[in-house]
């Protein structure tokens, strides 16, 4: 829940920011002045990559939740039993150990959504972001195609 509120406050922040930046740009544009359109330009497209950026991780955060929330009505996600440090992130150690059995399950069954989100679990717990959200696109993917 403490996720969905700062998603929450930070798109709002985004939208306040953009309403008062997007003021000042039309201003800068509205100068006439070579270096105020420049600015003027810039102060438009750099906070819509912004919001471009912001909708994706939304939108990826959404997915990955609603595959958690069918995996777990499955009975299918993996426990979480790893030995932790204070701050909740699993042992690399610990998680090493187990990464091998998903990247199995992955090579077993390619096709297998499931896998694939499991194997992302696995790389996020063994601290490797790149590797885990790659894994999670493609199981999304897997997942679209199959419905």
């Amino acid at each position: 829940m403490k996720g969905r509120i700062a998603v929450i406050v930070m798109a709002l922040l985004l939208v306040f920011y953009l309403v008062l930046v997007g003021w000042r740009a039309v201003l800068f544009v509205q100068s006439g002045e070579p270096i105020g359109i420049i600015i003027g330009v810039a102060l438009i497209v750099l906070p819509l990559i912004g919001a471009w950026a912001l909708v994706r991780e939304i939108s990826f955060g959404t997915r990955c939740e609603r595959l958690v929330k069918q995996l777990d009505a499955e009975g299918e996600l993996p426990v979480n039993d790893l030995p932790s440090r204070p701050s909740g992130r699993p042992y690399r150690d610990a998680a090493d150990a187990q990464f091998p059995q998903y990247q199995a399950a992955v090579d077993a069954a390619p096709q297998d959504w499931r896998a694939w989100f499991r194997l992302g679990l696995a790389y996020d717990a063994s601290g490797d972001r790149r590797r885990a959200r790659s894994a999670l696109r493609t199981a999304m993917a897997l997942e679209k195609t199959a419905s």
